[in-house]
């Protein structure tokens, strides 16, 4: 551990004495983490039982930072060092499964940044990390996160190419489908319901025992496999170690309305008796419900689109428990467009530490402009998804492939 002076280039009412500390290890920080974590508006990618069993399923260097101030602890940024080329990269921790990141901050530190504070504290974060990367890459940031800003949207950032998709929840489902075409919705919903009941119905299943969850897990491994294969894409399930992850996951327990992974799944009837249609990974904490991931088989009843018929369900359960956010997560695909009636902007925040990451960060910011570019125009963008639905060396592959692990 390493611990950093206090600079004079904080305003003195906001900032005074403020000491940032780098952790290689997530156990002495755990009080403080559960303390930060509570606080609704920090992202649950941050929590202390999402970055335990990444931590504890991946091989990686941690550098997590903390900053206390007047003897209270006002942040936490839980960070790995990847390596990315020639380039040593700070990055939130498992960051590559995390579809919003807002770090750990106490509100009354974020309330307080000024830009000009926020710029001091990039370059504080910059000077703590001296020795161990060379760019710190901070992504998926929303810059307002359910009315409040964010506290590290105030730092030098680029857009991401990538934006997410939420769905309000009121308290009654019925109140709910009205921000959409309800009429239409509705009768989609009894169409589907009567394909599968043609052939002895379905059932909406969650998965409660722990050999139940596990199996479930290992069945989306399977579908999602499959439909990567067919799309031509990179299978971002595939190492063990990642799998590991999500597994840990849902071995971690549940805090009240604090879910870190619960599998959804519709489940076939009758003809069809055990077949598993379509798979949904959520997690939850406090009243913003998230999808994670997503699968479907497309084998049997394809037709009943059985991944939307999913999502119904859960997005009526999600109302009757009082949740107020339904959200999809990162990348725009046409069931989220369908359901959404809420688009958030991400940002990436990309700090250079060393000439080498200044050349790193100025590569990245030109590949991400680039990506926002082409995603922005809707035609260019379509013709680049239709080249990869036929498997062409165009497009992102990996980032196609991101989209395709949410799919519905």
């Amino acid at each position: 551990m390493q611990a950093e002076p206090v600079s004079s280039l904080f305003s003195p009412a906001a900032q005074a004495d403020l000491v940032i500390e780098v952790f290689d290890g997530m156990e002495p920080l755990k009080a403080d983490w559960a303390a930060l974590e509570r606080e609704e508006l920090n992202s649950l990618h941050q929590g202390y039982a999402w970055c335990r069993a990444w931590v504890k399923t991946h091989d990686v260097p941690l550098a997590i930072l903390r900053g206390r101030q007047g003897g209270q602890t006002v942040f936490i940024l839980p960070l790995e060092i990847v390596r990315h080329n020639m380039a040593r990269v700070a990055q939130f921790i498992a960051g590559r499964f995390s579809n919003l990141n807002t770090g750990l901050f106490a509100p009354a530190f974020r309330d307080s940044l000024t830009p000009h504070d926020a710029q001091a504290l990039a370059r504080r974060i910059a000077e703590a990390l001296r020795d161990r990367a060379d760019l710190i890459a901070l992504r998926n940031i929303p810059a307002q996160w359910r009315g409040a800003d964010t506290a590290l949207a105030a730092l030098p950032a680029v857009e991401n190419q990538n934006h997410a998709f939420q769905l309000p929840l009121s308290p009654s489902f019925e109140e709910t489908l009205q921000q959409l075409n309800a009429k239409r919705r509705r009768k989609k919903f009894r169409q589907q319901t009567r394909r599968l009941e043609a052939t002895g119905g379905y059932q909406h299943v969650i998965a409660r025992e722990t050999a139940e969850k596990h199996a479930l897990m290992e069945k989306f491994f399977e579908q999602k496999a499959i439909r990567f294969k067919a799309l031509g894409l990179p299978n971002v399930f595939h190492a063990s170690e990642t799998q590991s992850f999500f597994h840990r996951l849902l071995d971690s327990g549940s805090d009240g309305q604090n879910v870190p992974l619960e599998l959804h799944a519709l489940r076939l009837k009758g003809e069809h008796e055990g077949h598993i249609a379509a798979i949904a990974g959520l997690s939850r904490k406090g009243r913003h419900v998230i999808c994670q991931f997503g699968s479907i088989d497309e084998s049997v009843m394809a037709d009943a689109s059985p991944g939307e018929l999913l999502f119904w369900h859960m997005i009526e359960r999600a109302c009757a428990e009082g949740a107020e956010l339904f959200d999809f997560g990162i990348g725009d695909q046409a069931y989220k467009r369908c359901w959404c009636t809420q688009e958030t902007v991400h940002y990436d925040v990309l700090l250079p530490v060393t000439a080498l990451g200044r050349l790193a960060a100025l590569a990245q910011r030109g590949v991400t402009r680039t990506k926002a570019a082409i995603k922005g125009n809707a035609q260019f963008y379509g013709l680049v998804q239709r080249l990869r639905a036929r498997v062409s060396n165009g497009g992102d592959k990996d980032q196609a492939a991101r989209d395709a692990a949410s799919e519905g």
